[in-house]
């Protein structure tokens, strides 16, 4: 029993093609899971879905796509690359937009108004394809098709979740995917003062962790309460909670290839200096990863 993953957007903020985005890659964030079953979940919809979607036309030979797309929030980068995802276009295609049960209105009128005439030609009520939005309580476990989904608050403004999914009744490990946190205490969270506890206790023992990277300290410095972590912050987090392998992720719009290659090193020594077994990876656009 397994959950696998390939990632199709890394970027945060912005896309941010060009030369020197080549190897990690500049489409806004988006993840393919696949349950043991073949059954699809995507993680946010940045502009990376769009490759995703071509690359589902291709192996579908014509057949029905499905799937369960789970949204941590509605920031443009998070969504804007639903009008270009093409099986929403396929009559016959049937997708279920997950995101926080608080806000499940929002979301639906944040992508109705993003396809609105005004800035888009094609209205969101012009799709073939079957759309539901769906609300997900946090922290009580909810099934999906072949695998379990819990979700928890994390701090970005406007509110954001996290997401662990397991595989209904595999061996293999867990996946936590945090696209957007900050993980130091800001007052404009109003969170409890145990809520780092409670996100470690979250994360605890999973196999693989997506965590949000977008700064270093030194900048962090002026982005507090922007909602984002630094590396050094993630890779404590995935230390104190016995995290197997952790994935640098949303990286910087700034970011150079060869930059994120000297980060991802510093991260790596920062490991080894603790004495810990936590591997360290950066997203990168096709990386491909097994749990």
């Amino acid at each position: 029993m397994t959950l696998r993953v390939r990632f199709w957007g890394t970027r945060g903020s912005i896309p941010t093609p060009g030369s020197n985005t080549v190897r990690y890659g500049g489409n806004t964030p988006c993840v393919e899971v696949r349950t043991d079953s073949g059954w699809l979940v995507i993680l946010d919809a940045g502009t990376g879905i769009r490759e995703l979607g071509r690359n589902l036309l291709e192996r579908s030979n014509g057949a029905p796509i499905k799937g369960d797309i789970f949204l941590t929030h509605a920031h443009w980068d998070h969504i804007q690359g639903i009008p270009f995802f093409a099986p929403i276009f396929g009559r016959g295609n049937h997708f279920t937009i997950w995101g926080s049960e608080s806000l499940q209105r929002s979301f639906d009128k944040v992508l109705r108004d993003q396809m609105s005439p005004v800035v888009f030609p094609v209205s969101f009520e012009e799709l073939d394809a079957t759309i539901d939005f769906r609300g997900l309580p946090e922290g009580t476990p909810t099934e999906g098709t072949g695998y379990e989904v819990t979700a928890f608050a994390v701090q970005h403004p406007g509110g954001a979740l996290g997401y662990r999914f397991t595989e209904t009744g595999g061996k293999g490990g867990s996946l936590v995917y945090v696209s957007d946190n900050e993980l130091a205490a800001h007052p404009r969270y109003d969170s409890p003062a145990d809520w780092r506890n409670q996100m470690v206790t979250f994360v605890r023992g999973s196999a693989v962790l997506i965590h949000d990277t977008t700064y270093t300290t030194e900048e962090y410095d002026h982005h507090r309460g922007w909602g984002h972590s630094t590396y050094a912050e993630a890779v404590t987090l995935a230390m104190d909670a016995e995290v197997e392998t952790l994935v640098l992720y949303h990286h910087e719009p700034r970011r150079t290839d060869e930059q994120l290659d000297h980060h991802l090193a510093l991260c790596r020594a920062m490991v080894k200096d603790r004495g810990s077994s936590l591997q360290v990876i950066a997203a990168a656009e096709g990386l491909t990863l097994t749990l």
